[in-house]
């Protein structure tokens, strides 16, 4: 007869009982390659969150510290486009002052005349809550164009607006040569206005100081006056 031989069944009980601690030991195994492919699984995503939590606030940290808060502010302004043409930002010193205190420059070119962009300008700071601020250094230097300052906060503000500076560039690798120019073309390719700014710490600016004063009723007497006679007066004759 075919098939597969008949087992008594005290055998077959006893073949039953030898395959349960081989069933059990690989459910342990199967259990146990679950649980640590668990733990894997939850341990990489746990370090993917903390390189990412990480890492998103450095990137936009070092961005923070790089980027001056000040250009923002100029950012802000509400300038038309053809006045803020290619700026260009540079920072000196160090924000806390040490050895010199930040200075923040821009420049920018504007499409339309000086005087046109000054009163763009000069709308744009008074609308963005600067106030004109008018020392007697503004400017240290005489100056062409227009030059005025500017208060805000804890910063003060220059804006210079004048004509550009056009210069023919090199030809052949040879420094510039600028010829004697007629005015009719001058005027048609050398147009549109420079502007800067500069903007520093109210308390680093010099001008918001009280300014030594050259008034005499201020300096009061001379503290080593001129002698004008012998201070030894007459020599007095020895008895004889």
């Amino acid at each position: 007869m075919s098939g597969s031989p008949l087992r008594a069944p005290g055998v077959e009980e006893e073949g039953r009982a030898a395959d349960e601690p081989d069933r059990g030991a690989a459910r342990t195994a199967l259990g146990r390659r679950l649980r640590e492919r668990h733990r894997l699984r939850t341990g990489l995503l746990t370090l993917v969150s903390v390189v990412l939590l990480g890492i998103v606030p450095t990137v936009f940290g070092v961005q923070t510290w790089h980027r001056d808060p000040a250009f923002d502010t100029l950012d802000e302004l509400d300038v038309p486009g053809w006045a803020a043409v290619e700026p260009v930002d540079d920072v000196s010193g160090s924000r806390w002052c040490f050895l010199d205190c930040r200075l923040r420059e821009r420049t920018v070119t504007s499409q339309r005349s000086p005087e046109e962009t000054a009163r763009a300008y000069e709308g744009a700071l008074s609308a963005g809550g600067w106030q004109s601020w008018k020392p007697n250094l503004c400017p240290e230097q005489p100056a062409k164009g227009s030059y005025t300052c500017w208060r805000r906060d804890e910063l003060t503000l220059d804006l210079w607006v004048r004509e550009p500076t056009c210069v023919p560039p090199p030809v052949d690798g040879e420094p510039a040569v600028v010829p004697t120019p007629d005015p009719a073309t001058a005027a048609a390719e050398c147009t549109g206005s420079l502007v800067s700014v500069k903007i520093r710490n109210a308390i680093d600016d010099e001008r918001t100081r009280p300014q030594p004063s050259t008034d005499p009723s201020l300096t009061g007497e001379d503290p080593y006056p001129t002698v004008s006679e012998d201070p030894l007066g007459e020599v007095t004759p020895s008895p004889s």
